[in-house]
Protein backbone atom coordinates (compact mmCIF):
# COMPACT_ATOMS: atom_id res chain seq x y z
CA UNK A 1 0.00 0.00 0.00
CA UNK A 2 1.34 3.32 -0.80
CA UNK A 3 1.80 6.28 1.47
CA UNK A 4 -1.39 8.43 1.05
CA UNK A 5 -3.64 9.91 3.88
CA UNK A 6 -7.17 8.14 4.02
CA UNK A 7 -8.93 11.45 4.80
CA UNK A 8 -7.12 14.04 2.81
CA UNK A 9 -5.52 11.86 0.22
CA UNK A 10 -2.27 13.41 0.41
CA UNK A 11 0.47 11.03 -2.06
CA UNK A 12 4.08 11.54 -1.94
CA UNK A 13 5.24 14.10 -4.18
CA UNK A 14 8.20 13.62 -6.69
CA UNK A 15 11.39 15.93 -7.29
CA UNK A 16 15.63 16.24 -7.20
CA UNK A 17 17.55 16.11 -5.13
CA UNK A 18 20.50 18.94 -5.96
CA UNK A 19 23.70 18.03 -4.97
CA UNK A 20 26.65 21.06 -5.09
CA UNK A 21 27.90 20.31 -8.51
CA UNK A 22 24.44 20.65 -9.44
CA UNK A 23 23.51 17.33 -10.34
CA UNK A 24 20.05 16.10 -10.20
CA UNK A 25 18.84 12.84 -8.52
CA UNK A 26 15.26 11.62 -8.54
CA UNK A 27 13.59 12.22 -4.87
CA UNK A 28 10.52 11.69 -3.24
CA UNK A 29 8.76 13.88 -0.73
CA UNK A 30 6.43 11.33 1.48
CA UNK A 31 3.68 12.49 3.59
CA UNK A 32 3.91 12.14 7.17
CA UNK A 33 1.62 8.79 7.43
CA UNK A 34 0.81 7.40 10.59
CA UNK A 35 -1.33 4.31 11.77
CA UNK A 36 -3.81 5.18 14.08
CA UNK A 37 -7.06 3.58 15.99
CA UNK A 38 -10.03 5.20 16.93
CA UNK A 39 -13.25 4.25 18.54
CA UNK A 40 -16.20 4.52 16.62
CA UNK A 41 -19.47 4.89 19.12
CA UNK A 42 -22.04 4.77 16.28
CA UNK A 43 -20.95 1.34 14.90
CA UNK A 44 -19.26 0.14 18.88
CA UNK A 45 -16.29 -0.35 17.26
CA UNK A 46 -12.57 0.18 17.00
CA UNK A 47 -11.36 1.39 13.53
CA UNK A 48 -7.64 1.54 12.14
CA UNK A 49 -6.62 4.95 9.56
CA UNK A 50 -4.12 5.82 7.80
CA UNK A 51 -3.85 9.32 8.17
CA UNK A 52 -1.24 12.25 7.45
CA UNK A 53 -0.29 14.18 11.12
CA UNK A 54 -2.31 17.28 9.79
CA UNK A 55 -5.32 14.77 9.18
CA UNK A 56 -4.82 13.62 12.95
CA UNK A 57 -5.21 17.37 13.95
CA UNK A 58 -8.49 17.35 11.85
CA UNK A 59 -10.07 14.20 12.87
CA UNK A 60 -9.29 16.38 16.62
CA UNK A 61 -10.82 19.57 15.68
CA UNK A 62 -14.21 17.74 13.70
CA UNK A 63 -14.36 14.54 15.49
CA UNK A 64 -13.77 10.92 14.36
CA UNK A 65 -18.15 10.40 13.16
CA UNK A 66 -17.73 13.53 10.75
CA UNK A 67 -14.14 12.14 9.71
CA UNK A 68 -15.20 8.41 8.65
CA UNK A 69 -18.34 10.41 6.84
CA UNK A 70 -15.69 12.36 4.32
CA UNK A 71 -13.60 8.87 4.33
CA UNK A 72 -16.37 7.15 3.21
CA UNK A 73 -17.45 10.03 0.44
CA UNK A 74 -14.44 9.99 -1.28
CA UNK A 75 -15.17 6.03 -1.70
CA UNK A 76 -13.11 4.16 0.79
CA UNK A 77 -14.10 1.78 2.72
CA UNK A 78 -13.24 2.04 6.77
Amino acid sequence: MSAHCQLTGARPGFGNNISHSHRRTSRRFDPNIQRKRYWLPSEERHVRLTLSAKAVKTVDTIGIEAAVARIRARGVTV
